[in-house]
């Protein structure tokens, strides 16, 4: 079996134009070093399938959550198409195996930076709704998107989150530590710690020291929710 043909089967739809799929699995360092011609890579279905992802999800939190307000819904839409919680449904589908990389982006890392992961899946939207239409890119969204909306609210604002149940529950401080930096200048990897006064309570990584604090956050957040059931 071929790529594209694993990964339609992954997603359960089968393309009539299974270019448009290529083209939305091809990073803009894989067009560049094959030399192909303008608009081949996935940038321009990423900007389509941003828009249909906004819509799909707000249409999705106005019927589902009557009773919050505008601001509420805003934020709740803002965590749920926010670049790392895209990043963390392409790994169900295994995304990363799938793309078409230049080898430069691939030997630094490029099958999991969440930056590439996020804009290919949104690409993979666009991609659906021009060959199949509004009710299939619907269905994508909601299969592999519109899930786990909790968890996703709970990471966009784990650092908010942590900083109130620390201030309410503990008298020691919360405090972000950068442990150690990874890999090249332009493929760095930070690793922090958030502690609440000596204790460590979570760590994250990220290509940014703001990302790793926010996986930090998140990851202490379900392990102070755990230890107090």
């Amino acid at each position: 079996m071929s790529k594209l043909t694993d990964f339609q089967t992954m997603i359960g739809y089968r393309f009539q134009n299974e270019g448009l799929l290529r083209q939305a699995l091809t990073h803009s360092s894989y067009a560049h070093e094959k030399r192909m011609k303008k608009h081949s890579d996935n940038e321009r279905l990423e900007f389509l399938g941003d828009a249909v992802l906004e819509l799909v999800s707000s249409e999705y939190l106005y019927l589902n959550y009557p009773d919050n307000p505008e601001g509420d819904l805003t934020k709740m839409r803002a965590s749920i198409v926010c670049e790392p919680s895209l990043a963390s449904c392409t790994k169900s589908l295994r995304l990363g195996d799938f793309l078409y990389l230049g080898k430069g982006e691939n030997m630094t890392g490029g099958r999991a930076r969440k930056s590439i992961l996020s804009d290919a899946l949104e690409a993979v939207l666009g991609a659906i709704y021009l060959d199949g239409g509004f009710a299939n890119a619907k269905e994508f969204v909601l299969k592999f998107i519109l899930t786990d909306i909790e968890h996703k609210q709970l990471f966009y604002d784990s650092k908010t989150i942590l900083q109130e149940v620390v201030q309410a529950e503990y008298t020691e401080p919360l405090s972000y530590s950068l442990v150690r930096e990874e890999g090249p200048d332009h493929a760095k990897r930070f690793i922090v710690e958030a502690r609440i006064g000596d204790k460590t309570v979570g760590e994250g990584e990220g290509h940014t020291k703001k990302a790793a604090e926010q996986e930090a956050a998140y990851r202490a957040l379900l392990a102070l929710k755990k230890s107090t059931k």
